[in-house]
């Protein structure tokens, strides 16, 4: 699987800008095929349901599920079989489901799935946002290491978001044959169809929360992934991600939508090595900039971590925390002014002042930027050369953005080989852009970071 199309989650959508987050869930099917042989022409079709993943680079319509009255022979499709406007059909086939799956199985629902590279299928947008909408490749508004009102980044306070979930839009046509299971046809009709239903896979598994900090009067919306299998009598670690300055003031949902840093942690190959919450908060407004001096929701955050550790049987010798620009900022305030709530941390295109870093010596952190990243990059250089200074051993390496997952793996391995507590892996020049992209090394970084599971796994075997 393409590193860059990392599958961590899944939200849906289709024509008549269906919103992403509504919709009701289909029902399962069953092999029953009695209702195919007795329907009539107008009720093949039982329901549409559009399918989205969420990639390095936000959340992508790319799928479109059909289900019919009875089990079709999946044998007999082919991407010839439908059209969906303005998008590329990449596979048709049978499923028991409204569901991906790498090989289908005879069911009552076709998928058929489509291109991510379709200019049509992104759903996280950024530029949209209220007010002037940050250029091409700008950080501005998706926070150079939080931005800066001196240089033209969104300063603490401001609630202009950089991004916009977009309501998801496809039209669907069986333009061939469908065979049932007991070899009964359904010919191509030309009408066009749209979702009546929507799944949001790994992100429908997220709640949707406020937490009322008494401390500070702040409001967090937040996210909270619980274990599927949560059991009071266990005790679970945690993570804390917290977003990017383009995030600010979209809907609740947005961490998990914009990028993998949310919901990596929950994916289903995650949890199942990893059992763990994840926290995902939403802030209304920029919480730090590159003057250090941040809003009270800073604190809300120290405060909603414990609320919720409070709430749940959650290991407190376990609790991490990571983000990308001002949520990796955020991530090393907290651990300088919290040392010991977090047992380690990932911090992607991240920096803070050296003058404050010395307790930082005393955390188990990994370090992920790009040299390519004109801020973050000497910035984090700056912080793990106080963290030597103060006696602490440092792993670094340069790593190439355009490795495989295999390489990547390699990678992890040899720097967690070191066994120091703190890790800067560093991308090489040029490697982290695609090419003729206009994203800035900055955001690139993170959205090649949360591909990496290795990292994770070694966030996830700290303890205080």
């Amino acid at each position: 699987m393409d590193r860059r199309t990392f599958i961590a989650g899944s939200a849906t959508a289709t024509a008549g800008a269906l919103a992403v987050f509504g919709g009701a869930t289909p029902s399962s099917a069953d092999d029953d095929d009695s209702a195919g042989r007795a329907g009539s022409e107008g009720d093949r079709v039982r329901s549409v349901t559009a399918i989205t993943q969420v990639f390095g680079d936000g959340q992508k319509l790319v799928a479109v599920a059909v289900e019919y009255d009875s089990v079709i022979d999946g044998s007999m499709l082919s991407t010839s079989t439908f059209a969906v406007a303005d998008r590329t059909v990449t596979k048709v086939y049978a499923n028991r489901t409204a569901d991906l799956a790498q090989r289908g199985r005879n069911g009552r629902h076709v998928i058929v799935e489509l291109s991510p590279d379709d200019t049509a299928a992104a759903l996280w947008v950024t530029g949209l946002g209220s007010g002037t909408p940050p250029a091409a490749g700008s950080d501005s508004g998706s926070g150079d290491a939080g931005g800066s009102p001196g240089e033209g980044g969104p300063g603490v306070g401001d609630t202009t978001p950089g991004g916009t979930i977009v309501a998801a839009e496809a039209t669907l046509i069986q333009t061939g044959t469908v065979t049932t299971a007991h070899g009964i046809h359904y010919p191509a009709d030309g009408t066009a169809r749209t979702a009546d239903a929507v799944v949001n896979l790994i992100v429908d598994d997220f709640r949707q929360l406020s937490f009322s900090d008494p401390a500070t009067g702040q409001t967090l919306r937040y996210n909270l992934f619980v274990p599927k299998n949560y059991d009071h009598r266990k005790s679970y670690p945690m993570v804390l991600f917290m977003h990017d300055a383009s995030v600010v003031n979209v809907a609740t949902e947005g961490p998990l939508v914009q990028g993998l840093g949310a919901v990596c942690w929950a994916s289903p190959e995650d949890q199942a090595r990893h059992e763990s919450f994840v926290l995902a908060p939403e802030y209304g407004s920029v919480v730090i900039d590159d003057n250090y001096e941040p809003s009270t929701l800073f604190e809300a955050t120290a405060n909603l971590v414990r609320s919720v550790t409070h709430q749940y049987s959650i290991d407190r010798n376990r609790l991490y925390t990571t983000g990308q620009s001002m949520g990796a900022m955020m991530s090393l305030g907290l651990n300088i002014s919290y040392p010991d709530l977090f047992a380690a941390s990932f911090i992607v295109a991240g920096q803070w002042p050296q003058t404050q870093a010395a307790p930082l010596a005393r955390e188990k952190l990994w370090i992920l930027v790009s040299t390519d990243d004109t801020k973050a990059y000497p910035g984090e250089q700056a912080i793990t050369e106080v963290i030597q200074d103060q006696g602490t051993q440092v792993s670094t390496a340069l790593w190439d953005g355009r490795s495989t997952a295999a390489e990547f793996a390699a990678d992890v391995r040899s720097m967690k080989s070191q066994r120091t507590p703190v890790n800067f892996a560093a991308f090489k020049t040029g490697t982290v852009v695609p090419s003729g992209s206009t994203t800035s090394a900055h955001m690139a970084t993170w959205q090649i970071a949360y591909t990496i599971p290795g990292i994770r796994d070694w966030i996830m075997r700290q303890s205080l």
